[in-house]
């Protein structure tokens, strides 16, 4: 792993995310439609823990092991003395095609020890009214949002984020982007690392210009300085 300056980065894809974490960034997803919003959405809820894996059938081109994030998700729950609440796809479905799409993940889950607690859809903040996520870890098994963290994750990254500029259930305005913001600065600066924020896919304009005004964000709380 090759460290790069402590500074603010955005780029985009799974690919980009390879790259932020072998430069020893921190890593932000920014999937505002819907991983991150869910997740947000979660934290706003009491979670104690978010993670995102991909699904099964990701073709994306980097190393993908979701079975590994479903064991850590598993442990941490572990720790907490909680269980995991799963979050897949479709968002129109059963449960059991949400979890036939995650197996991977699942398994992972399941050799940790941990329980699952529910699963439910990627609804982005309506997800917070489907079940109750205090104090559970929360794995979101999805598309582009989904991918992008597990790359990162797998490349090495000291640390994995998610953040939206989308309301949620708690939050208006731009209050959700600037505690993303917080929440990058915080731990980046107590790790000592840079941060690369990443728009979940440049196929996504509102993932594009939601990672770069949050980036923006970053910037205006004084993380710019080498260290």
């Amino acid at each position: 792993m090759q460290t790069n300056f402590i500074g603010v980065n955005v780029t985009a894809n799974a690919t980009g995310a390879v790259a932020a974490a072998m430069m020893g960034h921190l890593v932000m997803v920014v999937d505002v439609i819907d991983m991150s919003t869910t997740l947000e959405a979660a934290l706003d809820a009491g979670a104690v823990a978010v993670f995102g894996a991909s699904p099964d059938s990701s073709r994306a081109p980097v190393d993908l092991n979701p079975e590994k994030i479903g064991m850590e998700a598993g442990s941490i729950a572990l720790r907490n003395g909680t269980e995991v609440v799963l979050i897949s796809e479709p968002r129109v479905g059963t449960d059991e095609e949400r979890l036939q799409r995650a197996s991977k993940a699942v398994a992972g889950i399941k050799k940790s020890g941990a329980r699952i607690a529910a699963v439910v859809p990627n609804n982005g903040a309506e997800t917070a009214k489907l079940v109750d996520f205090k104090n559970k870890v929360v794995l979101a098994v999805t598309d582009t949002g989904g991918v992008a963290y597990d790359a990162a994750f797998n490349a090495g990254a000291p640390a994995v984020v998610t953040g939206t500029i989308a309301r949620t259930m708690q939050k208006r305005g731009t209050k959700p982007a600037h505690d993303a913001a917080a929440r990058a600065v915080e731990q980046a600066s107590r790790l000592g690392v840079g941060i690369t924020v990443v728009a979940a896919t440049a196929n996504s304009l509102e993932d594009i210009l939601a990672a770069e005004y949050i980036a923006r964000l970053i910037l205006e709380k004084g993380f710019t300085q080498l260290k």
